[in-house]
């Protein structure tokens, strides 16, 4: 039996655990996460292990509801330590949960703690990792972990006055539009304000857009993201938009899919123009628990997988796009993973397309492999774009290193059956941990 996550967790294979260790000091680029620039800027101190485990975590969260865990030990008013004590109790029944890695390579990454997390060992852990974050603020983190860039998420309105270079961090906003294309009153307003520029017209709303996706390129911003939970209809032209638009608090839901998908459109022109990438998040059914969304919000664990995704109509997108000349580097995410094949092949038909990382509730162990194995088998690993964290939580890049062995042993398995060279397994995985996001968004 092997040692309780020992140096070779994860790794079946002397091959993989060297190709693992080639890899492990890389620096990281983190090009999709929810983490708060202020944070880094201001380089907030952590006040203890239960802000940092479950002040915004809804995989923690969900797995405490399935486990009865009552909502005020969730995202209720307790205190931190009686959440965390919650989740140490429900902690032994996760075998094979992404939260179960993830949670004891956090605590052997950041605090060199390696006994398992449990009601026994609750309150001995909750004291050492309490002790070792007194001395430790968010930029302590992002060193310890050699994060080199941080694209955060950022509606348009953000003044951005936090991002830029952090310590040996750079912090670069994304552009993400999701409430203007909504057509939300308020936001229109926002983004009016933001701009100078009234959105009371189809044109007045395209340059206000313009306007500030220029800012925030000014402020270092390389890419986009729009997190959807619909596909794009053709392109309905400019005359229907502007009409559409000018009654659009009156709009039937499929005029609001018509009008914002024109605007996806316009927006991903202006991105294939700015040479920026475009990030699109989709087969995600939002807040399907209407009482409970009510009671806590949204991004709090009650959001699924859909069961379908039209993927002919991401076809019909991009070839429009690449037709106008105007598809600009894109990275897809599909919550349902039954797609990603379709979308493998997909992204051979545009060389400019890529499989993102395996995403949500598809970054554990099992789902992370079966993306590796469909993007080898459908598309080309080599040109994989590797792990980001799409996280709040500043331990969260210990996911870097469960991806990093992931990768080691699924490639050091082709390498150890005489099916792969060594020599180019080790450029494999340079290029995929690191290099290729490098190259994709063009950083220095």
């Amino acid at each position: 039996m092997k040692p309780f996550f020992g140096p070779d967790i994860l790794l079946s294979s002397d091959t993989a655990a060297r190709l693992y260790n080639e890899v492990r000091e890389l620096p990281i680029v983190d090009y999709h996460c929810h983490l708060n620039e202020k944070d880094i800027r201001e380089n907030s101190p952590i006040p203890n292990l239960g802000v940092l485990w479950l002040g915004g975590d809804h995989y923690k969260w969900r797995a405490m509801r399935l486990c009865g865990v009552e909502e005020r030990l969730i995202t209720g008013n307790a205190p931190w330590y009686d959440k965390y004590l919650a989740y140490a109790g429900i902690f032994p029944r996760l075998c094979g949960s992404p939260l179960y890695y993830w949670t004891q390579m956090e605590l052997s990454l950041l605090f060199d703690i390696h006994q398992p997390l449990g009601p026994a060992t609750a309150e001995q852990i909750w004291e050492t990792a309490n002790r070792r974050l007194s001395g430790m603020r968010t930029r302590d983190i992002l060193a310890q972990f050699r994060v080199q860039y941080v694209a955060t998420t950022d509606d348009p309105t953000s003044p951005l006055a936090a991002h830029g270079l952090c310590g040996d961090t750079q912090v670069a906003p994304t552009f993400r539009p999701d409430r203007m294309l909504s057509l939300d009153r308020t936001a229109l307003g926002e983004l009016a304000e933001a701009s100078g520029i009234p959105t009371d017209t189809l044109d007045g709303f395209k340059a206000a857009l313009a306007n500030r996706l220029a800012y925030f390129r000014a402020h270092g911003c390389r890419i986009s993201d729009h997190g959807m939970d619909w596909l794009p209809l053709p392109d309905c032209g400019e005359p229907t938009a502007a009409a559409l638009y000018a009654r659009r608090g009156s709009l039937t839901p499929e005029e609001v899919l018509t009008l914002s998908s024109h605007m996806l459109y316009f927006l991903a022109g202006l991105y294939a123009k700015e040479d920026m990438v475009m990030q699109l998040h989709f087969a995600t059914f939002r807040n399907v628990n209407t009482a409970m969304f009510s009671a806590t919000g949204r991004d709090a664990g009650f959001d699924i997988m859909r069961g379908g995704v039209d993927t002919d109509r991401l076809v019909m997108f991009l070839d429009t796009l690449h037709s106008r000349g105007q598809l600009p580097k894109t990275v897809l995410y599909s919550l349902n993973p039954a797609c990603v094949p379709a979308l493998a092949t997909l992204s051979g038909a545009f060389p400019r397309v890529r499989i993102g990382a395996a995403w949500w509730f598809n970054d554990t162990l099992c789902g992370i492999r079966r993306q590796l194995e469909t993007v080898a088998e459908y598309a080309v690993l080599g040109t994989n774009l590797g792990m980001l964290t799409d996280s709040r939580s500043f331990a969260s890049y210990a996911r870097f290193d469960f991806f990093r062995r992931i990768l080691a042993d699924f490639v050091g398995g082709y390498v150890e059956r005489g099916e792969y060279d060594l020599a180019q397994a080790r450029e494999l995985m340079y290029a995929v941990c690191y290099g290729n996001i490098r190259e994709f968004l063009g950083l220095q």
